[in-house]
């Protein structure tokens, strides 16, 4: 089976495996295929055994890489995950082109103030918008609050973040602008509680030093996680006042509902 055979076989260039639960693996892009940064494609592995599983998963890296990057949970018994887990560069990767999503610039009205907020591997969306020149051109302060249970869960996000202010292209727009709240619920560690306490509470914003509380004429939320996540934090955004928007009909903050429920 090739790429002539079957025009929508990418091939794996790298995987990175960051515990035993969570890995990243990059693949070749598409000479045609075009995303906005926060978009989610359709992928999955060629099968011999009939139509194959395939599962939305997101962009990670962002919209002018050469290759593409996904983040990924391991599910011992998953139809995709228990085999994904164990790709090898050189291997087959089916990816259908035809990106969408609701977390991008475009969703959003104009704000001061970007939050993005994400739990496990929800931080993959962030991953490609973090490295978007938009998102530094549009926003006068970015908040990344990424939240895990144990520690080792949240080193993705760290190694990423700590890279930004390095980058070449975006580099100097990260420099003042950027404030990260990695959080566990599980393991101690620096920064405790769920997105949604430290955030009621006040806490991330006696953390970082910053104005609060959330006000819809300055505050812009993104929003990835769990189904049970994503229904208290929109809540909680609701209650401080902001719109929950999408592409047809920008307001002051959307959610990716295509990987829960």
């Amino acid at each position: 089976m090739n790429q002539q055979i079957r025009p929508d076989l990418q091939t794996v260039t790298a995987v990175r495996h960051w515990t035993d639960s969570l890995f990243s693996f990059r693949v070749t892009r598409p000479a045609s295929l075009r995303f906005r940064s926060g978009e989610f494609v359709m992928i999955g592995l060629p099968s011999a055994e009939g139509k194959p599983v395939l599962r939305a998963y997101s962009i990670a890296s962002p919209s002018w890489d050469d290759e593409l990057e996904f983040y990924s949970i391991k599910v011992p018994d998953g139809p995709l995950t228990s085999r994904l887990q164990h790709i090898q560069p050189g291997d087959p990767l089916i990816l259908r082109p035809k990106p969408v999503g609701t977390l991008v610039h475009d969703a959003l009205l104009p704000g001061e103030r970007l939050w993005l907020l994400a739990t496990g591997t929800g931080f993959a969306p962030f991953a490609s918008l973090l490295r978007d020149p938009e998102t530094w051109e549009k926003n006068a302060q970015v908040v990344m609050m990424h939240t895990c249970r144990d520690y080792a869960e949240l080193a993705y996000g760290q190694e990423l973040v700590n890279s930004l202010q390095a980058d070449p292209l975006i580099g100097e727009m990260v420099a003042d602008k950027l404030r990260y709240y990695p959080t566990t619920t599980r393991e101690t560690s620096p920064y405790m509680g769920r997105i949604t306490e430290t955030l009621a509470s006040g806490q991330v914003f006696r953390d970082l030093g910053l104005q609060a509380p959330l006000d819809p004429a300055r505050d812009r939320a993104m929003v990835c996680g769990s189904l049970a996540f994503n229904k208290d934090i929109s809540a909680l955004l609701e209650g401080f006042g902001l719109r929950e928007g999408s592409n047809s009909a920008p307001a002051d903050f959307v959610i990716e509902k295509a990987f829960v429920g």
